[in-house]
C-alpha cells in the first residue's frame, strides 16, 4: 500500500521493483498481495494496455484504521486494551509516544 499511495498508482511490476530495493520479493506474491488488497476494497484496479492499473480506493488514514481494526479482531479479538498494554509494557515507549498518548487520553477525557 505504502507504494501504491507514494505513486499514487501502480502496476505490480513499480510495487515489486520497488520492493525489491529491500529484499527480494517474488512477482506472483506482489500480485496475490494486490488481489487481496483489492478484494478488500483498499485498491482499485484498471487495465491499461497489457497491465492493470492499481490505484488507492481509499485515503491512506482511513486504509490503516481498518487494517488495524482487523488486526485487533484477528489477534487480539477486538480487544485494544491488550494492544496497548502489550505495546507500552514490550516496545518501551520513548517520550515522545508518551506525551502523544497524554493527550489523546486527555482528549478524549474532555470530549466525556
Amino acid at each position: 500500500m505504502k507504494v501504491v499511495w507514494r505513486k499514487d498508482e501502480a502496476t505490480v511490476r513499480d510495487v515489486l521493483e520497488a520492493l525489491n530495493e529491500g529484499r527480494p520479493v517474488a512477482y506472483t506474491t506482489v500480485m496475490t498481495m494486490m488481489r487481496i488488497l483489492e478484494g478488500k476494497g483498499y485498491l482499485t484496479k484498471a487495465t491499461n494496455e497489457k497491465a492493470h492499473v492499481y490505484r488507492p480506493s481509499k485515503p491512506s488514514q482511513q486504509v490503516i484504521g481498518g487494517m488495524v481494526r482487523d488486526f485487533l479482531d484477528r489477534v487480539f479479538d477486538g480487544a485494544s486494551d491488550a494492544l496497548l498494554v502489550h505495546l507500552a509494557r514490550d516496545n518501551k515507549l520513548t517520550p515522545k509516544q508518551k506525551k502523544m498518548v497524554r493527550q489523546l487520553i486527555d482528549e478524549q477525557d474532555a470530549e466525556e
